[in-house]
């Protein structure tokens, strides 16, 4: 099983969307995927349609260090399941630092029997844009940590200073037997002005002090108007832009070569099976087994 957590030491910067997205398009793929929204604004509970709302969430997931079925919404999307967020106040927080094991419950969650390789191939977890208790867990449980950056100057520089500090705060992890997974950077929004490719060199070149713990994807998410009309519409990009009208990648191909860096053995692998030795732009709506929204 893969656990991904959607990491960032800001809020704004597309977690919500991001992880949105690559859940929705692993569950087309034929994965099962279960979402987590370790965030106290529920932005991706809501995010996609319910056929089943169930009864508890991340408090309860939290409090007994457990994960069952009485957790697990059903989104309308075959395969893709959600722990909901239901901690407006924030009292997740507190509890976890009042514990001796605080640092390391939603890890222990995660062991549950329910979240065996039987039942999802894939977790995603989003966090809160800023540092506690709750976004170490999520980071410990991972084992592959996503950060979203917006390639401009000033959050670039918030990027850079703000994860060394998530890095050197979260190394006592292997004193208690837990180790973070790869960190890998994507540059999200980005847009084709000459200053954004600027700072996207200069991010690439800062990773160099980090010593290798942190690479930068080689697939940009672009800065377009697909991303937030797929998100009002509250279905995955990838079935709302199968095809752009210009020059530039679909939303749907974008997300594609994401999965297929992020998940090598997926490489050339299209939503609904589908299959090519070449990729191409995007497979066609009849290919994807989707209509376009």
């Amino acid at each position: 099983m893969i656990k991904f957590c959607m990491l960032s030491t800001k809020g704004g910067v597309g977690k919500t969307t991001l992880a949105a997205s690559l859940g929705g398009l692993l569950a087309d793929m034929g994965l099962r995927v279960l979402l987590i929204d370790a965030d106290i604004q529920p932005s991706l509970s809501k995010y996609y349609p319910l056929s089943h709302q169930a009864p508890k969430g991340l408090t309860y997931v939290i409090d007994h260090g457990a994960i069952t079925q009485e957790c697990i919404s059903h989104t309308e999307i075959d395969g893709l399941d959600i722990i909901l967020s239901d901690d407006p106040e924030g009292a997740i927080q507190h509890k976890l630092a009042t514990r001796a094991d605080g640092m390391f419950r939603l890890s222990r969650a995660l062991a549950s029997p329910i979240m065996s390789d039987d039942n999802y191939d894939v977790v995603i977890i989003d966090t809160q844009g800023a540092a506690g208790h709750l976004q170490n867990n999520a980071a410990l449980a991972a084992s592959q940590i996503i950060l979203p950056v917006v390639p401009e100057t000033l959050a670039a520089r918030e990027f850079t200073t703000g994860t060394m500090e998530l890095l050197e705060r979260l190394e006592v992890g292997p004193e208690f037997g837990f180790r973070l997974g790869p960190v890998r950077a994507v540059l999200y929004k980005q847009s084709r002005t000459a200053d954004a490719k600027h700072v996207a060199q200069a991010l690439r070149e800062d990773f160099i002090p980090m010593g290798g713990r942190v690479t930068l994807l080689n697939t940009p998410v672009p800065l377009a108007k697909a991303y937030t009309e797929a998100s009002t519409k509250r279905i995955p990009v990838h079935r709302h832009e199968t095809r752009h009208p210009g020059t530039m990648k679909s939303a749907s191909q974008v997300m594609h070569e994401l999965v297929w860096e992020l998940i090598p053995s997926l490489k050339d692998v299209y939503a609904g099976g589908f299959t090519v030795t070449t990729a191409p732009a995007a497979p066609t709506v009849e290919e994807s087994g989707h209509e376009q929204g």
